[in-house]
């Protein structure tokens, strides 16, 4: 035999005898803003704001249109994020008591598996997040300017300058400087906007102060068509939002005017969070900082103080509505510019092509819709969260859907991608079958949802409740007892309790079956 043609033989034997390679395992970007509601997104037809860069994810992936919640608070859904539990699993259902530390946490799983790990930003509960080979994060809230941090390396410090660009920086220069390229990477970016109290960047107070918002159709809803838990409820715009924390009227405006600071059921003085909140965030702004934003902000206050006297309760709840949206949406303008410059890095260094990238938020967001502000109810506005994924050659591009999935989700996702067994405790779905345009393998039809934290902040009574892409059932309980029915392609707004209507006798009864079968399968206790 010629001998080229035996080497040449002999080596086609070699590779094929060779076994197949495993592809490299993905990065994964996770990244979460704190109450962005998917109304200020553009990529979910947003008519208040655009955000090209956040909109860049679904473009190149998914855009999924029923993602929801469990918990719609912060720290609780966090948690669930982390643990891949419900709340009654992982303990944490509320802000109030510490996360349960000995909770195995996906991220732990990761680095244990050979991720580098890392966390920048907000986790709004404990100090030292297990199974990161980094963090620096906010201690608790955070600040808008001039934030503390909480580091692994460095203990706390303090960063001069506006917190989503100092957290986007964080991010940058872990990614530019210690990222190990021979492991692949978990990257948690975590934005402490659009949270309340509203401070935006000094390069967006001219634009958004100025601009005017359309208002949604059910800013002055009187609730005629729902019980006691959304009368009862204080996150009304014009009666519980605070005048100087969240509105932006300084002390002596409303001293001037004879303005009473805003008190609530759980905020009896003044001083213990209206003018205290305005005095303790911009009362942290810098010379500089504070110069620039008086330069804007006292002219509003200005403005407000000539007309206030013919001002109707009609015309200040829409002042504070627009006064809301441009500070809420300003914020978010600095989140979606961070996050295209991550993007853009991602690009120009080829780390896009094998990372899952998320964009989400902890929960929804009222943005004046029923007059309110807020979240923490099983309305959508507040259920729902947004949820962008992309992965190059995975997710198809450009693409939508509806299924019914939730934060309890991601933890069991991230696991499979990465080619690890999730821990049987899990109660999530992966939705790997959905990222690969398997749909026909999704079985879930409907979610669960369960709020806790009451008496509390915006005294929203406790509830839990099932829903699916047409209905919502919810059992508002504690000190009540009453149920509500939503028909949601009909009532998409859900004004209207069908609870009680003959008509809706037999989907009450399959909703019925549907939580109590969603109770058993997630293990509520009984007395939950």
């Amino acid at each position: 035999m010629n001998k080229n043609i035996l080497v040449l033989f002999l080596g086609i034997v070699l590779i094929s005898c060779q076994p197949d390679k495993k592809p490299d395992r993905p990065n994964i970007l996770f990244i979460m803003s704190d109450d962005h509601a998917y109304q200020a997104i553009s990529a979910y037809g947003s008519h208040l704001m655009q955000t090209p860069n956040i909109d860049r994810i679904s473009d190149e992936g998914v855009l999924f249109t029923n993602a929801s919640v469990t918990n719609s608070i912060c720290a609780p859904s966090r948690a669930t994020i982390l643990t891949g539990k419900h709340c009654h699993i992982n303990g944490k259902i509320n802000n109030i008591q510490p996360f349960d530390t000995t909770q195995v946490t996906f991220p732990q799983i990761l680095q244990k598996e050979g991720y580098q790990t890392a966390m920048f930003g907000k986790l709004h509960f404990g100090n030292n997040p297990k199974g990161f080979d980094q963090f620096k994060i906010l201690p608790g809230q955070g600040n808008y300017y001039n934030p503390d941090f909480i580091t692994k390396n460095d203990g706390r410090i303090n960063v001069v300058g506006y917190v989503t660009d100092i957290i986007t920086d964080m991010t940058l220069d872990w990614l530019k400087n210690d990222r190990n390229e021979e492991k692949p990477f978990f990257l948690m970016y975590l934005h402490k906007a659009p949270h309340r109290e509203w401070l935006p960047a000094k390069r967006h107070y001219q634009d958004f102060t100025k601009r005017q918002f359309p208002e949604p159709p059910t800013l002055f809803d009187n609730f005629e068509g729902r019980g006691t838990a959304a009368k009862t409820a204080e996150m009304n715009i014009l009666e519980h939002m605070n005048w100087a924390g969240d509105s932006k009227l300084y002390p002596e405006t409303i001293s001037e005017l004879g303005i009473e600071p805003t008190i609530t059921r759980t905020h009896s003085t003044s001083e213990s969070w209206d003018i205290a909140a305005f005095n303790s965030t911009v009362g942290r702004l810098n010379e500089a900082q504070r110069k620039a934003w008086d330069s804007t902000y006292l002219q509003i206050n200005k403005d407000f103080m000539e007309a206030y006297e013919d001002m109707s309760e009609e015309d200040l709840m829409r002042w504070r509505y627009q006064r809301y949206m441009q500070d809420y949406l300003g914020c978010i303008a600095s989140v979606d510019e961070g996050v295209g410059l991550v993007l853009d890095y991602l690009k120009e260094s080829g780390l896009d092509k094998n990372t899952i990238v998320v964009y989400t938020s902890d929960q929804g967001f009222f943005l004046g819709e029923h007059g309110w502000f807020d979240k923490r109810f099983i309305y959508n506005e507040s259920f729902k969260t947004p949820l962008l994924m992309k992965w190059p050659g995975v997710i198809p591009q450009g693409t939508k859907n509806d299924e019914m999935v939730q934060n309890l989700d991601f933890a069991q996702t991230f696991l499979e991608a990465a080619g690890i067994t999730p821990p049987a405790d899990m109660q999530g779905e992966s939705l790997m079958p959905l990222l690969k345009g398997e749909d026909e393998k999704w079985t879930r039809d409907a979610v669960y949802y369960h709020y806790y934290e009451y008496p509390s902040v915006h005294m929203v009574k406790k509830h839990y409740g099932a829903v699916t892409r047409d209905y919502k059932l919810v059992h508002f309980y504690y000190d009540i007892d009453e149920w509500e029915l939503y028909d949601l392609k009909k009532d998409p707004m859900e004004m209207n309790n069908v609870f009680h209507d003959s008509a809706y006798a037999a989907i009450r009864k399959d909703m019925e079956d549907k939580l109590a079968a969603l109770r058993q399968k997630y293990k509520v206790p009984v007395n939950d």
